[in-house]
């Protein structure tokens, strides 16, 4: 493969794109870094895993065994043990009542879900102004192919007026080749975001099923056992 041709080619595409086109392409790169981050982000928060850490935690959390729930998440960094942890400390904590305890245990989950949900947004906007900007290329084109057809008059040649159409068309393929897998990267990503939401409701009230009166109980026969 001769790499010069390669690039001369590319380059040549985007003279004939236009300003859309070199905006299309800084668009593209944008959305495969996005991408590539957004997958290692949510490998980071253990979002491909099937949590199942998070299930003992909570199996021994339900049988009374709080130390035991919360040693086996101790040292854990995902989005799960993390959130676990802080629901776990807000269930025990002597200052909060029912009320209280849930109202902060909902609070951590939200800053927690915020970073799933980090950068969706750019993609979905890259996902609907690519095609846009494409559109306007092709216009733009049209246009100048259409100038040029009128100042060539009598001697106007079609293959003139052709050539100028598929150069303008150009840039509309190319919005719709960086839009359709920045709109599939971010349905799949809020997809996953979802669920992760989801699973955090159901661990809260796992975590939350088991009375705080008890445990209130238990600790105050502790201290006069003491």
């Amino acid at each position: 493969m001769d790499y010069a041709d390669v690039f001369t080619s590319l380059f040549d595409f985007l003279l004939k794109g236009g300003p859309s086109i070199w905006a299309i392409a800084a668009l593209s790169v944008i959305t495969v870094a996005l991408i590539f981050w957004k997958i290692w982000d949510l490998a980071y928060l253990g979002a491909w895993r099937s949590g199942a850490c998070g299930e003992k935690s909570l199996a021994l959390w339900a049988t009374g065994d709080t130390k035991g729930a919360r040693a086996l998440i101790a040292n854990r960094r995902g989005l799960r043990s993390r959130f676990l942890r802080s629901a776990y400390a807000a269930h025990e904590n002597p200052m909060f009542d029912d009320e209280a305890a849930q109202a902060e245990t909902t609070r951590i989950a939200k800053k927690d879900l915020e970073r799933t949900r980090k950068g969706l947004r750019s993609l979905e906007l890259i996902a609907t102004i690519a095609p846009l900007l494409g559109l306007l290329g092709t216009v733009l084109g049209m246009i100048t192919a259409f100038q040029t057809l009128q100042e060539a008059g009598a001697k106007a040649d079609p293959a003139m007026l052709a050539g100028g159409i598929w150069e303008a068309l150009l840039t509309t393929a190319a919005g719709m080749a960086v839009a359709i897998p920045a709109s599939i990267a971010f349905t799949g990503f809020e997809a996953v975001a979802d669920r992760l939401r989801h699973e955090l409701e159901d661990m809260a009230t796992r975590v939350f099923l088991r009375s705080r009166d008890k445990d209130h109980t238990a600790l105050s026969i502790a201290q006069a056992a003491e």
